[in-house]
């Protein structure tokens, strides 16, 4: 008899993509629902699981994902998309409700968010705990059984939360904050909240309810900041509090000092001046805690740090791609749908070999840089963190290799052919779509290396920004791939 069938949403996110080998483990069988399931194919997991294609707003192409399927987990949502985000969350959520029904599924599992107990505090709570909230009494409310797992901050390598915490605490010795960080937390390490979601497959039919997760320390947000200078050995943090400061500008505050861009601070942010608290932890009837009990904040702390120093992040906050990010594919044909597409070709015969050209290529962004003009891309990308967009701070997931679907500083991975191709798009705030593009091949006993920028504009504004930059692409283009052949031949 096959074991049971799970579907997981949100595979190419943060904590989809590190439950799927968990429920491998456990010895599930999984299916990945994804809007583009190619981000998934370099997953280490990917050839032991199916892949399928579906937007949680289509109702025709949510059912045929979870035909079959025994357990669901609904790891979605629309977190900084926009004033509205809370209509999308909550028309996925029926949608998705409604197609379990239909389609026989026997459980359905939610990570929501951990918020204020009912009354006025809960109503005074951020849109976004309300919006988890909302989400949560959907599923409730339909035909499936359904779990939902309430967390607060949520500690590991890569989680948005984390990198929060972690970049205020390591920037700023001395830091004026707002009212926020004398609210009480209760965070819970990502291995127990993995732990949970993996028990919860298990769960009897006539569970249909709401679970409280947490891990055994109760702090304010200062204090757990001190905690995590102390764990990363750093000299106590001397924090001001300055009750002036709304959760907006707190948000831009922190979209600047770290490298979670604003737009998804703000939401988290706003999160903070509540008090999120476990009020009960019946979850432990039904599954038990972690083996040793549930892990300590200093120990989930030291976990994520190994993690980061060792490079061996599988999957982070950055992982899944942004809000507003553009999915339009590369166009091939200059003259689609009648627009325009700007290009920029520079080529080259390098004195290295193409492997050696590649793992330069591969290196790219991060701490490597991008060869050409370093000035340049640092304004570019303050620039882009000013008006709210990811800069350069994201930095990339491995120093070594790519795989389709990482965040790359400004830029996210489109494609990968090892040896010979890399392409990726934009993600900055930009008017229009861009694309950069690196090809790498070998003729005639020599090595033969092209680069292309490509721009489809958006309305005037679009073309009027290409043609202001364009006098500065010899020095930015021309200097990338000069430095780029330059650093293989010296690394043959």
């Amino acid at each position: 008899m096959d074991s049971p069938l799970c579907l997981v949403t949100g595979a190419t996110g943060y904590l989809g993509g590190r439950l799927v080998p968990e429920l491998l483990a456990a010895g599930y069988r999984v299916r990945c629902m994804a809007r583009t399931p190619g981000k998934l194919r370099d997953h280490p997991w990917a050839d032991r699981v199916e892949l399928v294609r579906a937007d949680a707003l289509d109702p025709d192409a949510v059912r045929r994902a979870l035909e079959r399927v025994d357990v669901a987990y609904y790891l979605i949502h629309a977190l900084g998309t926009g004033p509205h985000f809370a209509d999308t969350d909550r028309e996925s959520a029926r949608i998705f409700a409604a197609a379990a029904e239909e389609a026989g599924v026997r459980r359905l599992v939610y990570l929501g968010g951990l918020g204020p107990a009912a009354g006025s505090a809960a109503r005074d709570s951020s849109p976004h705990l309300r919006s988890r909230a909302e989400v949560g009494e959907i599923l409730l409310a339909g035909a499936v059984p359904t779990a939902v797992l309430r967390a607060a901050v949520i500690i590991g390598s890569g989680s948005a939360s984390f990198e929060i915490l972690r970049h205020l605490t390591e920037r700023l010795p001395v830091m004026v904050t707002p009212r926020w960080v004398t609210s009480r937390i209760q965070p819970i390490a990502v291995r127990d909240v993995l732990h949970y979601l993996v028990g919860c497959a298990a769960l009897p039919p006539e569970v249909n309810r709401a679970f409280d997760i947490g891990g055994p320390d109760v702090l304010t947000y200062e204090r757990m900041m001190q905690r995590y200078a102390a764990v990363a050995g750093l000299p106590r943090r001397r924090v001001l509090p300055v009750p002036m400061l709304s959760p907006r500008l707190s948000s831009l505050w922190v979209g600047l000092i770290t490298p979670v861009p604003g737009g998804l601070a703000r939401p988290l942010v706003e999160s903070l001046r509540s008090e999120v608290i476990c009020h009960e932890h019946d979850i432990v009837r039904y599954v038990p805690d972690p083996p040793g009990g549930p892990t300590g904040l200093d120990r989930a702390l030291e976990l994520a740090l190994e993690r980061i120093r060792d490079a061996n992040v599988a999957t982070r906050w950055s992982s899944a791609a942004l809000p507003g990010a553009p999915s339009d594919p590369l166009p091939t044909d200059p003259d689609w749908s009648g627009g325009t597409l700007y290009e920029d070709v520079r080529e080259g015969r390098p004195a290295a070999t193409p492997a050696a050209v590649w793992r330069v290529i591969e290196g790219i962004g991060g701490s490597n840089g991008w060869y050409s003009w370093p000035l340049a891309w640092s304004v570019r990308g303050a620039l882009d963190r000013i008006v709210g967009g990811v800069g350069l701070r994201r930095g990339r997931r491995d120093p070594h290799r790519l795989r389709v679907g990482d965040a790359l500083d400004f830029w996210r991975v489109e494609e990968v052919i090892p040896g010979e191709l890399l392409r990726l798009r934009a993600e900055m705030r930009l008017p229009g779509l861009a694309w950069l593009e690196f090809t790498v091949t070998a003729a005639g006993g020599a090595t033969h290396y092209r680069q292309r920028a490509l721009f489809h504009p958006r309305g005037l504004l679009g073309h009027a920004y290409w043609w202001a930059v364009f006098p500065f692409h010899g020095i930015v283009f021309g200097g990338m791939r000069r430095s780029i052949a330059r650093a293989a031949a010296r690394s043959r």
